[in-house]
């Protein structure tokens, strides 16, 4: 099992619903404002009913943005197809879907070979037990909080005993939640034991960011403070 780091609050804003035309901008005003990394929305149109973007644009934005963190959430049908292409365009953490994947521990090599980090990310019916035996490959377990596809969608809190049992067994795990996820929705999630914070449309939207992100920050913080004492 690899040696994990203290547990510490990252937050992600998902870039879905900002003005993609002014991709760098908007993300480097989020890194500004106190993001911790980037959270990439990827999606094929076929895994879920979506197009956004591929890796020529994550490897523009890298050119623009050298030194953050980039995650890739591949909500794709098959995301070993572009793990050399993302790998190439400098993402760090390659996070895909469990549920279309027949070889899961190969995928997870596959990755980190191209050396990226490894999130496994679990659609809204998919249980804990369908990634139990996974769990010693990844980095980062991404439970979503709201069916993939789609920015705005309201929060489901029933995916909160999901974050509970990875935390309980995993004490060091990136244990993450996305969607639905924002200042009325973040104390479930950190007292649940998520500790990365993929928020949207409450971060994008907002008139003042960078309270928002210190919002979110604080209340995981304290959360993760009262699990270590």
């Amino acid at each position: 099992m690899m040696t994990r780091q203290p547990l510490r609050c990252k937050i992600g804003p998902s870039i879905l619903n900002s003005d993609l035309s002014q991709l760098y901008v908007e993300s480097q005003r989020l890194l500004d404002n106190g993001a911790d990394y980037l959270h990439l929305d990827v999606m094929d149109g076929h895994f879920v009913p979506n197009l956004t973007f591929g890796h020529p644009i994550v490897k523009c934005l890298r050119n623009k943005i050298k030194t953050a963190f980039f995650e890739t959430h591949m909500m794709v049908s098959n995301p070993e197809q572009w793990i050399e292409p993302m790998a190439d365009a400098g993402v760090n953490l390659y996070t895909f879907h469990i549920e279309p994947v027949k070889e899961i521990p190969k995928t997870c090599r596959k990755i980190r070979e191209a050396g990226m980090k490894v999130g496994l990310a679990l659609k809204p019916a998919t249980g804990i037990e369908d990634v139990r035996q996974f769990i010693d490959l990844a980095d980062v377990i991404l439970i979503m909080t709201v069916e993939p596809g789609f920015g705005g969608q309201k929060f489901m809190k029933d995916m909160m005993p999901k974050v509970q049992w990875l935390r309980h067994n995993y004490p060091l795990l990136d244990v993450g939640v996305d969607g639905g996820v924002g200042p009325n929705t973040i104390t479930a999630c950190a007292e649940a034991g998520a500790n990365m914070i993929v928020s949207g449309t409450a971060v994008i939207n907002s008139r003042d960011q960078r309270s928002v992100i210190a919002g979110l920050r604080e209340v995981v913080e304290s959360s993760i403070h009262k699990c270590n004492v």
